[in-house]
């Protein structure tokens, strides 16, 4: 039986690459062969909208699979990518937490939604939303490991500290195998020192943690989402998604998982 690994993709702060990186590592594997589902838990459905499906017209989604309103396996939909499936959001979703308030065990619904599904696939991306509330506590609970995008500019440590105590704090409370998957450096200028320092800056604190691969700035990456296309299906041959399938095989590479 085939069993999930679980990675949530996540950094409160706006603006790093979370969703692209979700969606375009989640692509990514699919393209190796790897049977792939991409979990759309932010109320802003980038990732949904980014493959080309529109939340308005879907009569159920995530929202009410939280809710126990739906089945988790008849919301999930097969994208264009082969081997890639996602489970859409909605921003109806940004209630959740208040709707959720006195729901026992509240932090693990997300956990108990993957259940279904982890015989299904042989990765489970998890696009979490730009904050540590409990749609990220659920995600992390759920997870194996957490993947922090970094964008090379110059608060590129800001909030860092924040995401780590949550990750501390769940790994604690919620869920002790949970593990940091790695820093990925996102929308690296190979032009600007500044990018070069951010980069070196990220090595000397968090050392072999730090993906090998970087993400460069690049044009195509920003245009596929309008597109509701990933990366590889948008321009194969553009620097973005050669970067992204060298991330996805870093992964598949790593056969020892790193100290937590």
């Amino acid at each position: 039986m085939v069993r999930s690994k679980i990675i949530s993709v996540s950094n409160q702060k706006g603006g790093v690459g979370k969703t692209t990186t979700a969606v375009n590592l989640g692509s990514s594997l699919a393209a190796l062969g790897k049977q792939t589902l991409l979990i759309d838990l932010d109320p802003q459905a980038n990732a949904t909208t980014g493959l080309g499906i529109n939340p308005d017209e879907l009569s159920d989604h995530i929202y009410h699979v939280m809710l126990g309103r739906a089945s988790v396996n008849t919301v999930v939909i097969e994208t264009k990518m082969k081997n890639l499936s996602i489970l859409p959001s909605h921003t109806d979703l940004v209630g959740i937490e208040v709707e959720l308030m006195n729901e026992p065990m509240r932090e693990h619904i997300v956990s108990r939604m993957i259940s279904d599904l982890s015989s299904c696939y042989e990765f489970i991306i998890i696009d979490c939303p730009p904050s540590l509330g409990l749609l990220t506590l659920n995600a992390l609970t759920a997870s194996h490991s957490l993947l922090i995008p970094v964008q090379c500019e110059y608060y590129a440590l800001e909030g860092l500290k924040s995401l780590l105590n949550t990750f501390k704090l769940v790994k604690k409370r919620l869920n002790p195998s949970l593990s940091i998957e790695g820093f990925l450096l996102t929308m690296f200028d190979s032009r600007t020192r500044l990018s070069h320092d951010i980069a070196e800056n990220m090595k000397s604190h968090f050392n072999s943690r730090v993906f090998s691969t970087i993400i460069p700035r690049n044009i195509r990456l920003c245009e596929a989402p309008s597109f509701g296309l990933p990366i590889c299906l948008y321009d194969i041959s553009s620097k973005g998604a050669q970067h992204y399938l060298m991330l996805a095989k870093e992964i598949l590479d790593m056969e020892v998982p790193h100290e937590n």
